[in-house]
C-alpha cells in the first residue's frame, strides 16, 4: 500500500510539471550579427540577481542550461568563452518586443552574417512584434562575448514555479523547451569530428 501511494504521488508530481510546462508560451528570436557557426564555448554571466544566485532555483536553472549546452556540443570555458549565458525569471505580466523571423536553422543555411560593414541595403531588417508575456517569464539570452551583443533570446512565459521538487521539474522542462528553439550544434559535433 505504501509503495502504491509513493508511485501515485510521484506520477502526480510529474504530470503536474508536464502540464505547467506545456501551458507556457515558448518563443525565440536572434540577431543577424550572430556568427552561430563559430561558437563552441560558453560561460554564465556573473553578477547580481538570479545569475549570481546560489539558491536552489538558480542552481537548477544553471544545471539545466549546462546540460542542454553540453548536449549540443558546447563546452564551458572560464577564459574568453564564445558565448555568455544570461538568464532571468520575471514575475508578473510584461510587455516584450520580439521579432518575426524565419527559423534560425533556415537562416543559418544562407551563410550570411551581418556586421558593421554590411551595406544597409543588404541587411535583413527586423520586424518587431509586440507581445504581452503572461505571469512568470523565463528568459535565456546568449551574448557574443567578442562583440558584446545579444545574439539569441529564448523565453517561456506563463511559467508557474511551485515550491519543492515540482518547481525543479517545471524549471528543467522550461529550459528544455526554450532550447528546443535553438537548433544549433557546434560544428562537427553531430558527425563526431568536433574537438
Amino acid at each position: 500500500m505504501k509503495l502504491t501511494s509513493i508511485l501515485i504521488f510521484g506520477l502526480s508530481v510529474a504530470l503536474s510539471g508536464c502540464f505547467a510546462a506545456r501551458e507556457a508560451r515558448i518563443e525565440s528570436d536572434y540577431s543577424y550579427t550572430g556568427n552561430f557557426r563559430r561558437y563552441r564555448t560558453y560561460e554564465f554571466v556573473t553578477g547580481q540577481g538570479l545569475a549570481a544566485d546560489t539558491s536552489k532555483m538558480g542552481t537548477v536553472l544553471r544545471d539545466a542550461i549546462r546540460t542542454r549546452m553540453r548536449v549540443q556540443g558546447y563546452k564551458p570555458a572560464r577564459n574568453r568563452p564564445d558565448l555568455l549565458v544570461l538568464f532571468r525569471l520575471f514575475e508578473g505580466d510584461m510587455a516584450f518586443r520580439g521579432y518575426a523571423q524565419e527559423d534560425l536553422t533556415k537562416w543559418m543555411t544562407s551563410g550570411t552574417v551581418e556586421d558593421d560593414e554590411t551595406p544597409k541595403d543588404s541587411r535583413q531588417g527586423y520586424q518587431p512584434v509586440k507581445m504581452v508575456l503572461a505571469e512568470g517569464t523565463l528568459l535565456v539570452t546568449l551574448i557574443d562575448n567578442k562583440t558584446n551583443r545579444a545574439v539569441w533570446n529564448g523565453y517561456a512565459s506563463g511559467v508557474t514555479v511551485p515550491s519543492g521538487v515540482q518547481g525543479e521539474v517545471v524549471l528543467r522542462r522550461s529550459v528544455r523547451s526554450i532550447f528546443d528553439q535553438y537548433h544549433v550544434f557546434t560544428e562537427g559535433y553531430l558527425d563526431g569530428s568536433s574537438q
